[in-house]
């Protein structure tokens, strides 16, 4: 019987031991981990990069909007303004002094030997500018918008040539206050006063008369 000698036998068999090493198995499997490892941390590096991204692009939705928001607010703002002004512009024009009835009014005023020589409207508009609002210690002081107030005179040079010169002044003041127009329109104290009385005079023909002012005052009006 033939006898097999192999003579690879201890050379096989130290290779097969250093397949079988623990160390090796534990630096191969390591490797494996470390591997595993970076690819885990390449997915959440690349996920996080992309998230950022969609960060970046959030917040400037974000801040665009907001500047919208801002910008739309000044302009509301500017809206509100305006149209206070407007609304304050069509009150006073809707309360304003219409000459056409004052004209129409004057036409009611008739005095026998009293001649009007000369009328004056005087009609002024100050302005006060609001104050904000303001916080102290003892609470908060409410805001003051502004306002406009119109004031209206009306000033009327006349002339009384009547037998007795001056004795129609008082008369021609009193039609003032049995019209209906200055009765409802005109200041409830003071709406009507002599603003100056001449010494007699005498005309060209020798005949005597008077000159006098008066002066109507309506009331305030602020809007």
């Amino acid at each position: 019987m033939p006898i097999k000698v192999n003579l690879l036998a201890e050379a096989q068999a130290e290779e097969d031991l250093r397949r079988r090493d623990p160390v090796k198995r534990a630096i191969f499997v390591g490797a494996l981990f470390v591997v595993l490892s970076l690819v885990w941390f390449s997915s959440i590096l690349l996920e996080h990069i992309m998230d950022n991204q969609q960060l970046g692009s959030v917040q400037g939705e974000i801040q665009s909007l907001t500047n919208n928001y801002a910008q739309v607010q000044i302009k509301l703002k500017k809206i509100a303004e305006t149209q206070k002004k407007l609304d304050s512009l069509n009150a006073l024009s809707c309360a304003r002094l219409l000459q056409g009835s004052l004209m129409n009014a004057f036409q009611q005023v008739y005095v026998p030997n009293v001649q009007m020589t000369h009328m004056r409207v005087d009609q002024s508009y100050a302005s006060s500018a609001g104050t904000p609002a303001v916080t102290n210690l003892y609470g908060v002081t409410p805001a003051k918008p502004g306002a406009t107030i119109e004031r209206v005179v009306i000033t009327m040079d006349a002339k009384d040539f009547s037998a007795n010169a001056g004795d129609q002044v008082n008369h021609f003041q009193d039609v003032f206050t049995k019209v209906n127009y200055f009765k409802t329109n005109l200041n409830s104290t003071n709406g009507i006063r002599l603003a100056n009385l001449s010494a007699p005079q005498s005309s060209f023909d020798g005949k005597p008369y008077v000159l006098f002012t008066i002066e109507c005052r309506f009331p305030d009006k602020s809007r």
